[in-house]
């Protein structure tokens, strides 16, 4: 009879949907995809802030400045909870922002475009957070514990972000011909960049397969896509609006909608750093991150103050 392996019962707490803790034993490749996983989720989340940031001071209404200032509020939430699942995994939150800066990090590529117009900000809440919930809601349920439960509150303010933003739309495609114009257009630039950040298509995927086995991922990037096609075909019918894509149409054999050709050329070129603003994303951070570094020793100096006022007494 053969001898059980570690890995083997490794194996056997994932497949019985036992969690994986910080503590437990867990192959290096797990670990590694963990964190490339939840690191890149984080930075998205910290990237995600800039191109909303960009309209909270030209909000058309005090009503869409707050809210949007909460939404951008919730995302920086976010990147800081999935830093903190990260490290639990035994990398560090300055090496993690160093991968960023440095270019070894990704992020997710959505956030390479730019915010043309106040319809973005609805485009970005239906759309671009409509795909992000179709994903983290299955993380609530992934493998590793720390990353779960820090998904749980995130979908909730997701779904938030999510009918704000539909909500933004609906008001414009119910306003003057120029607001129903500036809703289209953003559809327009919005959509097929959200297709896209499911990733690759699986065959091209090189992490998928190991992945599903682990449990770290509950549907591959195809089912995904095609479940966010689905449920925005039917939602876009109440903003009278259309998704631009002529290939568009019911499948009765498959029982879901057939879409058109992603443009992988242009996936790839923004994944790789050539998209329309991605110098100027990074160039941000690593401002934001030089100007807060007094910030940064300042609270490492109280707390070392503190640590030793306590250990005097």
């Amino acid at each position: 009879m053969p001898s059980i392996t570690t890995e083997d019962l490794f194996q056997q707490k994932i497949d019985s949907e036992i969690k994986i803790e910080p503590k437990d034993w867990m192959p290096e490749a797990y670990r590694k995809t963990n964190v490339r996983q939840i690191s890149q989720h984080a930075h998205s989340e910290i990237v995600g802030m800039l191109p909303e940031g960009n309209w909270i001071s030209r909000a058309p209404s005090l009503k869409r400045k707050a809210i949007l200032l909460a939404k951008v509020q919730d995302e920086a939430g976010h990147g800081l909870y999935l830093y903190c699942a990260a490290e639990t995994l035994g990398m560090s939150r300055e090496e993690m922002i160093n991968d960023l800066h440095s270019g070894k990090a990704k992020y997710s590529s959505i956030f390479n475009y730019p915010t043309l117009t106040w319809a973005d900000m609805g485009a970005i809440g239906w759309l671009v957070d409509g795909a992000a919930i179709l994903n983290q809601v299955m993380l609530c349920r992934t493998s590793y514990g720390p990353y779960a439960r820090a998904m749980v509150r995130i979908c909730k303010e997701e779904s938030f972000h999510q009918r704000q933003g539909f909500e933004s739309l609906l008001i414009l495609s119910r306003g003057t011909p120029e607001q129903k114009a500036m809703c289209q257009d953003a559809i327009n630039r919005w959509w097929w960049p959200s297709l896209m950040m499911f990733g690759p298509k699986d065959s091209e995927s090189t992490n998928s397969d190991q992945s599903m086995k682990w449990k770290i991922k509950r549907k591959t990037n195809d089912e995904l896509r095609q479940n966010f096609v689905d449920m925005c075909v039917e939602q876009i019918k109440i903003l009278g609006m259309k998704l631009p894509d002529p290939s568009l149409k019911w499948n009765e054999k498959t029982g879901h909608y057939d879409f058109g050709e992603i443009d992988w050329n242009e996936f790839w070129n923004v994944v790789k750093g050539n998209g329309p603003c991605n110098k100027q994303r990074l160039d941000a951070r690593k401002k934001a991150w030089n100007e807060g570094e007094w910030v940064r020793k300042a609270a490492a100096a109280y707390a070392e103050k503190k640590t030793g006022k306590q250990k005097a007494a």
